[in-house]
């Protein structure tokens, strides 16, 4: 029996629409993270990407459990001595949602060139609307992600 390797044009790609109303952060971040790897097919490889497209909506209602939203941290470097910048979760959940649910889920995505090509089918909005309605994703109830409250 040969192993089979699924090729980049038998890959059939759908479009999943996830709303963050009140789901835990890290809950939510792994499960978007297995559509876009595409552990959720048959025909996963991990050297290839099998993944689909994935919305996310309403990142501004995300929630932070254990008090991270004052404890835990972003950093980013500027290149510069003493360039480094820390900003709380609290903070870039206010000002910035749909950068902390990127930062989540490219944690858990695998690094390099895969990963990134991978990430690249990540769409995340603040609000409810999207513009990707062409594209008719489905409406997604994220099965281990528990609402908050």
């Amino acid at each position: 029996m040969r192993t089979y390797s699924p090729k980049a044009d038998e890959i059939e790609r759908s479009w999943h629409l996830i709303d963050a109303d009140g789901l835990v952060l890290g809950r939510m971040a792994t499960e978007i993270a297995r559509l876009l790897r595409g552990k959720h097919r048959p025909t996963f490889a991990r050297h290839t990407d099998t993944g689909d497209h994935v919305v996310v909506v309403n990142a501004a209602k995300v929630v932070l459990t254990a008090q991270k939203a004052g404890q835990k941290f972003a950093y980013r470097h500027s290149g510069y001595p003493g360039g480094l910048k820390a900003t709380s979760y609290a903070e870039l959940l206010e000002r910035r949602p749909e950068e902390l649910v990127h930062r989540a889920v490219r944690g858990m995505l695998p690094k390099g060139t895969l990963g990134r090509q991978q990430l690249a089918k990540l769409k995340v909005y603040a609000g409810s609307d999207h513009p990707h309605q062409a594209q008719d994703p489905q409406p997604l109830e994220v099965a281990g992600a528990r609402r908050a409250g």
